[in-house]
């Protein structure tokens, strides 16, 4: 049964999205900017509402109280395709900084063009990290959250890499907090495969963490530290560079 629950889900995600960013991009046309976000949290809500149906796949959110008043920059872990549905769900209205090939899918990216996305080439180093930043002002003054994946691409259960560092350089310049967001999401739906476990994907939102008048590479130090340690202890293991007792 989880087996033909994951592949009906599967066969699901593709239809509805594709079906669905068709709809959204002619809405758009005759919606404001700051409305088009509740399309996208239907089409996030419908996903997440078929794939407990399905997989018997669920999820609980911890740390709602330390979201911070206003709009600031989130630094989610990337370690499954559910993030990437859920986040619209768990922050107010948001842009995503995600990597510009996505821009290229037929339909799918013209609706992600119509919520603002900071599309970037992750293989243009400092000119991506310049963008970032320069959309990343220009999205929060629009009263946006930033979400960002500081790893840049999904990694396995137990791996991580060095985090991106534009995150903490736009925080900086613009007085914003940084919110990290650690879960369990790839221990249920891997990166690759389209198998899903049944269970209960856990997600907590941290502290924020200030990043005026610090070292970007210090403030990267301490939200990795708390992301990789939380997702360690959500996964049941030693964080990376720790042996169990």
């Amino acid at each position: 049964m989880q087996l033909l629950g994951s592949l009906f889900f599967t066969v699901f995600l593709f239809l509805w999205t594709f079906l669905y960013a068709i709809f959204f991009v002619i809405a758009c046309a005759m919606l404001p900017f700051p409305r088009r976000f509740a399309l996208v949290r239907v089409w996030s809500r419908v996903l997440l509402t078929v794939l407990r149906w399905t997989c018997r796949l669920e999820y609980h959110i911890e740390g709602l109280e330390n979201l911070p008043p206003g709009n600031h920059i989130a630094l989610w872990k990337h370690s499954s395709s559910w993030e990437t549905i859920a986040m619209a769900l768990v922050f107010p209205r948001q842009v995503w900084v995600l990597k510009r090939e996505l821009t290229w899918i037929p339909a799918v990216g013209w609706g992600i063009r119509q919520v603002h996305a900071i599309a970037i080439d992750r293989k243009s180093g400092h000119s991506a990290v310049s963008q970032v930043i320069a959309q990343g002002k220009e999205r929060l003054a629009e009263g946006d959250w930033i979400i960002i994946f500081p790893e840049g691409t999904r990694m396995p259960p137990g791996q991580t890499r060095r985090y991106g560092v534009s995150g903490a350089l736009l925080a900086a310049e613009t007085g914003r907090l940084l919110v990290p967001v650690a879960h369990d999401a790839g221990r249920f739906w891997p990166r690759r495969g389209w198998r899903k476990r049944p269970g209960t994907i856990h997600v907590v939102i941290g502290p924020p963490v200030s990043a005026a008048g610090r070292d970007p590479r210090e403030v990267n130090q301490q939200v990795q530290s708390w992301i990789e340690g939380t997702v360690a202890r959500l996964e049941g293991r030693a964080p990376a560079g720790e042996e169990t007792a």
